[in-house]
């Protein structure tokens, strides 16, 4: 199996990363708003559903497709073919599996929101730098490390305002 070319594009991935991230928490929040009259179209609101999607669903998502198929992330976001890093992508996974856990709660646990912004948006910056230090081997990781920071960004926006 030949390694991907940086031109090779998971759309799968892409459409994935951006429903979680853009299209179901403003939908969220959204259908909440209407749903609710006394509730405002409002960065708390959207950041309920930011937290609950781009964070819980997204890395909770990512963690069974670590753990399941490690050589997806390998492969198509690290542009790696070595199986002796299946085992790590595979502890990624596990980890991803709980921040997303963390995420999905808060839906229904509002005092986790802040916790889950900073954890996670830890993680998302840190991914995101390691992203842009490494120099994106492809669309695929391209893809993720602007995703990363724009997650970063909204989830320590939330913290500030919150904490």
């Amino acid at each position: 199996m030949s390694a991907p070319t940086n031109s090779e594009v998971s759309k799968g991935y892409i459409i994935g990363v951006s429903a979680l991230t853009f299209l179901v928490p403003l939908a969220g929040a959204a259908i909440e708003a209407a749903v609710h009259p006394g509730r405002s179209f409002s960065f708390e609101l959207v950041g309920k559903w930011f937290i609950f999607s781009a964070v819980g669903l997204r890395l909770f998502a990512a963690g069974i497709k670590q753990i399941k198929d490690p050589r997806f992330t390998a492969r198509q976001i690290f542009q790696i073919e070595a199986v002796e890093v299946l085992p790590v992508v595979r502890e990624l996974g596990f980890a991803n599996l709980c921040f997303g856990l963390v995420g999905i709660a808060s839906l229904c646990l509002p005092q986790w929101r802040v916790v889950s912004a900073f954890a996670s948006g830890l993680y998302y910056g840190i991914a995101g730098l390691q992203h842009l230090i490494k120099k994106p081997a492809g669309v695929n990781e391209l893809f993720a490390l602007v995703t990363d920071l724009l997650i970063f960004a909204v989830l320590l926006a939330y913290f500030i305002v919150f904490f």
